[in-house]
């Protein structure tokens, strides 16, 4: 199933929510949505399956989420490589770290961009979702007291829109649109923010995810569909420069000599991605008639390869608590529960990304920090663990029919 052209689109429907942004945040939140029997409109400014900036690797905690809305299979399904094994370079130590089954979860995955944003699209728009790719939006409809009752923006052809909707969901990036037009206020913003070089590697021999930290800086080896590796060095911004092949040689020749050789080995990429860096925040994601999810309310530093995850633990959190308001509930009590649990989540990892993103750090600190980082990732496997299944699994669309 794939979505209808943006010149479908429905503009005499009113939804109750119209989530703004078709990238994992996006098309999870609206998914787990439908699933509680909202009528939800999802629109994107790009095209399907279109590719974008990303480093790939998912934590357990998002791997738990694909395996708990029922989508884990498809991502297997289309060669994404298991992951059984991370290793930690750091100081002199090489720490290796299997993975261990739990809550259904025997294995990491670090899918491309291309795989996993259409398995959550498509899983979506199956649903009941009402999916439109090529819908730029540019402005809101108000209605009574300023309160957000709809999008406004011009389709594929150029023509204007409107879709009134009873919430507003923007899930549209860090340079969020539906952030700048209800004017979220910033809460917290880092101090430090790296640069991301990467590539991809055809042939190369990992095993797993392989991460490796310098005090001056921090390489990878992801594994991802297609037989290819992706390999990525972080400095500061002014260390790589415009990035490219050149300067993750030099930094993963530098800090580990083996991977190099072994990346010596396989077939080169013809070109590269370079992300300049930009200082972490987290937004407070809600007000009247609107909500904040994924990197529109809350962005790290990508060294932290744990911005997917984020965006499919965030997704259910709003969707949990968007869905609980159309039921009936307070919708103060509601989202500002979901900006707690957010925060309390996030706070802690934020902290010590924005510190590792430094490269300030010394050998003997790099360790505890990388402890830091994993308590924070068991705390919210925990959490979602323990969450209840209520209308997460894709039975759940017949009962809503």
């Amino acid at each position: 199933m794939h979505p209808q052209p943006a010149n479908h689109l429905d503009l005499v429907k009113t939804f109750d929510v119209v989530v703004v942004g078709a990238r994992i945040a996006g098309a999870a939140t609206a998914l787990l949505l439908a699933r509680r029997g909202a009528r939800v409109a999802l629109v994107d400014r790009s095209r399907f399956a279109a590719d974008t900036t990303s480093t790939h690797a998912l934590m357990r905690a998002g791997v738990l989420q694909l395996h708990r809305w029922g989508l884990l299979d498809r991502l297997r399904a289309a060669g994404t490589p298991p992951v059984h094994r991370v290793t930690f370079r750091y100081q002199d130590a090489v720490v290796p770290i299997t993975i261990k089954p739990s809550n259904g979860v025997d294995a990491l995955y670090a899918p491309r961009r291309t795989v996993l944003d259409p398995i959550l699209v498509n899983a979506a728009s199956e649903a009941g979702v009402d999916v439109r790719f090529g819908v730029t939006v540019t402005g809101l409809t108000r209605g009574r007291g300023g309160r957000p009752d709809g999008v406004t923006g011009t389709d594929a052809d150029g023509r204007p829109f409107t879709i009134p909707a009873r919430f507003v969901v923007g899930a549209d990036g860090f340079r969020s649109t539906i952030a700048r037009l209800v004017q979220a206020p910033v809460e917290h913003v880092g101090q430090h923010a790296s640069a991301i070089t990467y590539g991809y590697w055809t042939g190369a021999h990992v095993d797993g995810y392989e991460w490796i930290f310098r005090p001056d800086a921090a390489a990878g080896a992801i594994p991802t569909n297609d037989g290819q590796v992706c390999v990525f060095a972080s400095a500061t911004p002014e260390r790589i420069g415009r990035g490219g092949r050149e300067i993750i040689e030099s930094i993963v020749g530098s800090s580990a000599p083996e991977l190099a050789e072994r990346l010596r080995a396989a077939q080169a990429p013809a070109s590269t991605r370079t992300f300049r860096g930009h200082p972490g925040f987290m937004r407070k994601p809600w007000g009247k008639g609107w909500a904040l999810v994924g990197d529109a309310g809350y962005f790290k530093d990508p060294l932290s390869t744990h911005g997917m995850t984020d965006a499919l633990r965030d997704a259910e959190l709003v969707a949990r608590a968007l869905a609980t308001v159309l039921e009936g509930a307070d919708e103060t009590d509601a989202l500002a529960g979901y900006q707690a649990t957010r925060d309390a989540l996030s706070l802690p990892l934020f902290e010590v990304i924005d510190t590792i993103a430094s490269h300030q750090w010394s050998n003997a600190e790099i360790g505890d920090l990388l402890r830091r980082l994993a308590s924070s990732m068991t705390e919210e496997v925990e959490l979602l663990a323990g969450l209840d299944g209520h209308d997460l699994s894709p039975a759940t669309e017949a009962r809503a029919a």
